[in-house]
């Protein structure tokens, strides 16, 4: 049987303009050109449309995000709440005015109707993702131990205050792309994400299943076997399984505890951006030999960074399909 195969398409959609994550994450018609061409030589899973997919909800709190540089992606530095409280007590943004985000919701729906069979969606992130860029990661780890009970309460808040993005999307008829890899571990312990992060990522995932339909994919970066019970609990229909994690037992305990679950299995990004085919050929064997032709299971490439060769795309396409 052959595994199903996509790349992830984010600041990577630049290269195909020529221009810099910047630039692109700025203007419409060069995201908009920039998702289009990646995914006429593509053709991935899902258009995700963005360049600097957890910024998008912080610059509408009123998070500024900054240039990086004209090969990096951009980022909040600045963060604008003082405390756990405050953040406890924020009020939801509006979807049709704040930030970027009714940029994104038209070049969605331009992409979807050049694309009618294309599966494009809006970034959405998680309450704890939201939350560092917010509060800093320094204080919000601060917060985590010192004010466990406002800090949880901050990420319930976020969780809550994203209805209103997800239903903007729907009504833009588009879907949710969730995303909440800050959570992932060491960044929390694998008790602090079951006991402070854990109820925030249910409501959050009930919300946005509410709103769209049906259940939402849970993206989560990073050593996520430490907390995959936990991720499994949320009802959620999809996972990544990161080259940072045990892949092989990750894909054991999805296969005999929610056989019905997608499960992405990612290549390093870092190999599929090199030059060195024979080691880019063992990651391949190295995944199909874990997956062993078990149904719902897809091969992935994790984020691909800007510099990724679309060539080196197109070779594991055909390494596939040999």
């Amino acid at each position: 049987m052959k595994i199903p195969f996509t790349p992830v398409v984010y600041e990577h959609a630049a290269r195909f303009v020529g221009r810099s994550p910047w630039a692109v994450s700025r203007d419409p018609e060069l995201m908009f050109e920039g998702h289009r061409r990646a995914y006429l030589e593509y053709r991935h899973q899902v258009i995700a449309v963005g360049i600097d997919i957890y910024n998008l909800e912080a610059e509408a709190y009123g998070a500024t995000v900054e240039n990086t540089g004209e090969f990096g992606i951009p980022a909040v530095h600045a963060p604008i709440l003082t405390s756990a409280a405050e953040g406890a007590a924020l009020q939801p943004f509006d979807p049709a005015r704040a930030g970027r985000v009714p940029m994104l919701l038209e070049v969605g729906k331009r992409l979807k109707r050049e694309f009618p069979e294309a599966d494009v969606r809006v970034p959405v992130a998680g309450p704890f993702s939201i939350a560092f860029n917010l509060r800093g990661i320094s204080d919000l780890c601060e917060d985590l131990i010192g004010e466990p009970e406002s800090a949880a309460a901050m990420l319930l808040r976020l969780a809550e205050n994203q209805a209103g993005l997800c239903r903007a999307i729907v009504a833009a008829g588009l879907d949710v792309a969730f995303f909440e890899s800050a959570a992932s571990p060491p960044i929390l312990s694998p008790a602090q994400f079951r006991e402070l992060e854990l109820p925030a990522l249910r409501r959050v995932l009930a919300v946005a299943a509410e709103c769209v339909g049906h259940p939402v994919p849970c993206i989560m970066g990073g050593n996520t076997f430490p907390i995959l019970d936990d991720i499994l609990s949320t009802g959620t229909n999809y996972l990544v399984c990161n080259v940072e994690t045990d892949q092989a037992a990750f894909v054991e305990r999805v296969t005999r505890t929610h056989p019905a679950v997608r499960v992405r299995v990612n290549l390093d990004p870092g190999v599929v951006a090199g030059r060195d085919r024979d080691r880019l050929r063992r990651a391949i064997d190295r995944v199909l030999e874990i997956v062993g032709g078990r149904p719902n299971f897809l091969m992935g490439t994790g984020a691909l960074p800007l510099e990724t060769p679309p060539e080196n795309i197109r070779f594991i396409r055909e390494y596939l399909a040999a």
